[in-house]
This record gives structure tokens, sequence and C-alpha cells, in this order.
């Protein structure tokens, strides 16, 4: 058997660094790929920093397909998917937004964060999450059908946007739904090990800190403790950062501006690291 170059052996090493790490949590996985075969858009319900984005970055990866996202704010319209005129020199010229951009050639187009767009983006929609998946253009009076591989995928957080922003049962019956959630202790920890190399026992404290603090509901936080934020704490301990200087910057700080709040969860971290 003829051994691999020098060259070989870095693209293989370069092609596993490009695989997006994700940690299965219930049958997410299974649900995707047999919406993605029956056409059916795919919306994830869930608290920030849970592994969505992650999530279909992954699932592109295992797909082969190209992923186009948006993160959705409260600015973002139609226009700013579909596409619009641009001068460039003397001339007036199209530009396809990104939606159009998916529908055309087939990428998954994933919202992050939908309910924050404006009330015409989810009109713009509409007509591609049905049996007719095809977008209407009304600057060029143009109907494009979607290619056969293009999926249209949408996220948001139904805790925080609650009494705020909400999508409407109309539009959510038109996606198949998937809750996430923080993963338990040992799927969490390993998350944390494999995204960077904290040893199993630091891994281990963070996500106690963690489950500590978001059983804390008496203190009001709009958000608790993701898994994004002990990621973060994580590459600060691994870089150097004193531990408990690392979950004070990277956990405690990001969740609340209120000064008792915040002395009371450093000295939790304290406690625990």
């Amino acid at each position: 058997m003829p051994s691999i170059t020098t060259e070989e052996k870095n693209n293989i090493n370069s092609k596993k660094l490009m695989i997006p790490f994700y940690k299965p949590i219930k049958k997410e996985i299974e649900v995707f790929e047999h919406s993605y075969k029956s056409k059916i858009p795919f919306l994830l319900k869930g608290p920030t920093g849970t592994g969505k984005s992650r999530f279909i970055e992954y699932m592109a990866y295992q797909l082969s397909k190209p992923l186009i996202t948006v993160s959705c704010h409260e600015e973002t319209s139609s226009t700013d998917l579909i596409g619009r005129y641009i001068i460039k020199g003397a001339e007036t010229i199209w530009l396809d937004g990104p939606l159009t951009t998916a529908v055309k050639t087939g990428a998954i187009l994933y919202l992050d964060e939908i309910a924050e767009a404006r009330p015409d983006v989810i009109v713009a929609i509409h007509s591609l999450t049905d049996h007719r998946r095809e977008l209407f253009i009304d600057k060029l009076g143009e109907t494009i059908k979607a290619h056969p591989d293009f999926m249209l995928v949408a996220s948001f957080n139904p805790g925080y946007q609650r009494g705020f922003k909400e999508l409407k049962p109309s539009t959510r019956q038109r996606f198949v739904a998937i809750s996430f959630d923080y993963p338990d202790s040992k799927i969490e920890a390993d998350i944390l090990i494999n995204e960077t190399d904290i040893l199993p026992a630091d891994a281990k404290k963070l996500v106690n800190i963690a489950n500590k603090i978001r059983n804390l509901t008496e203190l009001g936080l709009t958000e608790t403790v993701s898994t994004r934020l002990l990621v973060d704490a994580a590459k600060l301990i691994h870089s150097g950062l004193p531990k408990r200087l690392a979950a004070h910057v990277a956990i405690v700080e990001p969740l609340t501006d209120d000064l008792e709040v915040i002395n009371a969860l450093k000295d939790l971290c304290d406690l625990m690291i």
C-alpha cells in the first residue's frame, strides 16, 4: 500500500479542521435530514447560545450544501433579502439579495432570529414555505421557482421574544420545528473540551457554575448562562487567564449590569472554581 505524501496529509488535516464540531442532543440530525428530503422548512427554537447556528453549519457540511446566513434585526427588510437596484458607473443594475441567491442556487438559507425582522420579511418568504416553493420579486415582476436543493431554515428565542415579538401561528405552522436547550452536564463538558482543549476538571467546574446560575430564577436574568459563554470562559482559561477572572469576564459580566447581582455571581463563581 503506497504511503501518502506530506501534502496529502496536510490536506486531510485541513479538511478535518473545517468540519464543524457538533454534539447531537436528541434526534435533531435525523429530523433535519428528513425535512430536507421532504422540502419542508425548518424552525429552531431555543435560548441564545444553545448551538442552533452551529447545528445548521454542521448539517450544511454533512449534506455538502452551501449555507447562507442572515442575522436578522429590527431593520432587516424584504428588500435586504430579495435584492435591490444599485448604481454602477453609468448603469442601474439589479443585485440579488441572499434569499434570491439561495433560491436560485439551491443553498440552505438560515434566517437567524427571524422574529426580529420586519413583518414584510415574513410576507416575502410565505410562498417559499408551502407547496409553491417560489419567490415573487415585485421590483422585477418575476416569480422564481426554488431550486430543488433550496431549504429555508429559521431560528428564534421564544423565551426572549415572549410579549415582545413573536412568530404568528400561521407562520410557525409552515415549518417543522424542534426545540433546543442547554445540553446535559456530560455533553456540555465534552463540548468545552472539544472546542477549547480545556482540562476535563476545569470544564466540569464551568458547567457546574452554569447549572447553578441557570437554577437561580429569582435573579430575573433576561438570558442565563449559554454554552457559548462557557466556551469563551474555557478559551480564556486555556490561554492562561486565571480561572476566576475568566469566569467573571466571560460568564458573569455579559449576563447583567446590576452590580448587586454581578457581585453575588462573582462570589458564587469564586466558591466553585
